[in-house]
C-alpha cells in the first residue's frame, strides 16, 4: 500500500451495500465530518426518482465513499501493471515530484470523496439554480476556497490545488482525471452499481473486479502522457 509518509493507516470503516466495508484513515475522516462533505447526506442521488422508485433514497454522501473506494481500487490496479511509467509520467507535475505514487494514490482518494460537494438539493435537476448551472465550479471552490487549508495541512502542500486542477481536467494530470470523470471511470462504475440496486433494477449490473482488471494505461500520441484509452 502507498501511504504518505506519517499518514494514517486506514483503520476507520463503514458498510456499503454495494462495495462491502469501505476503510477510510483518520485524517480522511477529518474530510469526511467537514460540514461541506456531510451536506450530501442530504441531497438525494436520484433527485425525485424515489416519487417513481421508493426505494431510490440513497444519497450522493455514500455515493461519494464509493467513488473512493472503486478510484482507489483502480488506482492499485494499474500501479501494479504501469508503476515506473506512473511515477515517470506524474514526477513531470512539481507538487508530485517526491513520493509521487503515494501523493498519486491520495488525490484520486480524495477526488473521489470530493467530486461530487457542490451538487445542489435535487443533485443535476437543481442545477438551472447555479450561476452558470455547473455544479462543478462550485465543487471546485468548495475544495479551495472552504477545504483548502485543511487538505493541504492535513495530506501536503499543493493538495487542493492539484485537486481543483483535476476538477478542471488540466492535461497534466490527464489519466488521474480520467480515473474519477473520465469514458470509463469511478463515477459511473459505482453509480450504476447503486442505482441499479436501490431502484430495484437488474440493467445497471455488471461485474466490478473484471472491469477493473481489463485496465489499463498507453501514451497519447499527440500529448506524451499516459492516458486510459
Amino acid at each position: 500500500m502507498n501511504l504518505l509518509p506519517g499518514a494514517d493507516e486506514p483503520t476507520e470503516r463503514v458498510r456499503c451495500p454495494v462495495h462491502g466495508f469501505i476503510r477510510y484513515s483518520r485524517n480522511e475522516r477529518k474530510v469526511i465530518d467537514h460540514s461541506v462533505f456531510q451536506r450530501l447526506r442530504h441531497v438525494r442521488q436520484l433527485a425525485m426518482e424515489y416519487l417513481v422508485y421508493p426505494g431510490a433514497v440513497h444519497t450522493r454522501f455514500e455515493h461519494s465513499l464509493g467513488v473512493m473506494e472503486l478510484g482507489t481500487r483502480i488506482f492499485d490496479r494499474l500501479v501494479s501493471r504501469h508503476s515506473e511509467e506512473i511515477e515517470a509520467d506524474l514526477k513531470q507535475v512539481p507538487e508530485l515530484a517526491d513520493e509521487t505514487i503515494a501523493k498519486a494514490r491520495q488525490l484520486v482518494r480524495l477526488m473521489g470523496l470530493l467530486h461530487d460537494v457542490g451538487h445542489p438539493a435535487f443533485a443535476h435537476a437543481g442545477e438551472s439554480g447555479i450561476p452558470g448551472g455547473d455544479h462543478e465550479k462550485v465543487s471546485i471552490y468548495a475544495i479551495i476556497a472552504e477545504l483548502g487549508e485543511l487538505l493541504d495541512q492535513t495530506f501536503f502542500q499543493g493538495c487542493s490545488d492539484l485537486l481543483g486542477r483535476l476538477m478542471e481536467k488540466s492535461p497534466e494530470l490527464a489519466f488521474l482525471s480520467q480515473l474519477i470523470s473520465g469514458e470509463l471511470d469511478a463515477d459511473r462504475a459505482d453509480y450504476l452499481l447503486r442505482d441499479s440496486l436501490h431502484c430495484g433494477v437488474s440493467y445497471g449490473m455488471y461485474e466490478s473486479d473484471r472491469l477493473i482488471d481489463s485496465l489499463c494505461l498507453v501514451q497519447d500520441q499527440n500529448s506524451g502522457r499516459l492516458i486510459l484509452p
